[in-house]
């Protein structure tokens, strides 16, 4: 098995101190057009953070097996290697680009991914508030164990993409230079992708390569301020409310179509699909 650091953790003290000091920044010298901080939203993306720790890792138990059961009938073995791993982030990077571009258009993932949307605050805290249903992630990247890459230098490409993004959540850096901007995800790119406006939703998808938006016509600049959060927004700190409520909400869409092929366009259509005929529902506000 590759010997491999574990960048979440050692990254854990940069967390905590970039997030005090964009607090600091923000109470210093405060932007009124900006999101900002809120503390109950704040401690809301912290706990679901927390609570993902605790289900990825019973997530990676049946996760593991599948990998490693792929990866040992594969002939092909990838060597971890100082030239490999620049590689093996690259493919990463492109897979990841597809799963989360995946987990936007088809229901049943958008209801993991959501969660990391439903803040209406932009900050570093908001990189955090991440889902704790990520099982569906683990089939985009069956081709890189079926190509011979290690399971755990899979994982450590992932928590290294993970790392990458968590700088880019903050309305306190404006742009990068413009060679910056055109190859990587920064800032400015994240803040499009979290934005709930009608020319901004559904793009920027790239984890540390923004190349991948260009080629494959998802990319939009930023322009207008964006305003953040779900185009329908659930109005809730509750963290177990926070990480179901698209489920519960497809459940009550297949509870009240009429037919299978309706029930399974909930399912695997886009997060605004309704069946033909079917009635717009009511504005739904989740107490806190």
């Amino acid at each position: 098995m590759p010997n491999l650091p574990d960048v979440v953790l050692w990254s854990i003290p940069a967390f905590v101190l970039l997030t005090v000091v964009e607090m600091i920044s923000v109470r210093i010298h405060p932007d009124e057009d900006a999101a900002g901080y809120e503390t109950k939203d704040a401690a809301t993306s912290v706990g679901m953070g927390l609570g993902s720790l605790v289900f990825d890792f019973l997530w990676k138990i049946p996760i593991v097996a599948v990998y490693t059961a792929i990866y040992e009938l594969t002939p092909l073995h990838v060597p971890v290697l100082w030239w490999t791993v620049p590689l093996m982030l690259l493919a990463q990077d492109f897979f990841y680009y597809w799963s989360h571009r995946g987990h936007h258009v088809i229901r049943v993932l958008w209801a993991c991914h959501v969660v990391h949307h439903s803040s209406e605050k932009f900050n570093l805290t908001t990189a955090l508030r991440q889902p704790w249903t990520s099982l569906t992630v683990w089939p985009f990247y069956v081709p890189l164990i079926a190509a011979g890459v290690h399971p755990a230098a899979l994982a450590f490409c992932s928590s290294a993409n993970l790392v990458y993004q968590f700088w880019i959540h903050t309305e306190r850096i404006d742009k990068m230079p413009r060679w910056f901007e055109f190859v990587l995800n920064t800032p400015s790119h994240h803040r499009v992708h979290h934005a709930s406006q009608g020319g901004y939703l559904d793009r920027n998808f790239g984890g540390i390569l923004i190349v991948w938006d260009r080629l494959f016509g998802s990319f939009v600049a930023e322009t207008d301020r964006p305003v953040y959060g779900l185009t329908k927004n659930i109005n809730t700190f509750n963290p177990i409310k926070v990480a179901t409520h698209e489920y519960v909400s497809i459940a009550k869409d297949i509870k009240a179509a009429r037919r299978w092929r309706d029930r399974a366009g909930i399912l695997f259509r886009g997060p605004g699909w309704k069946p033909a005929g079917a009635p717009e529902p009511a504005e739904e506000i989740i107490a806190a």
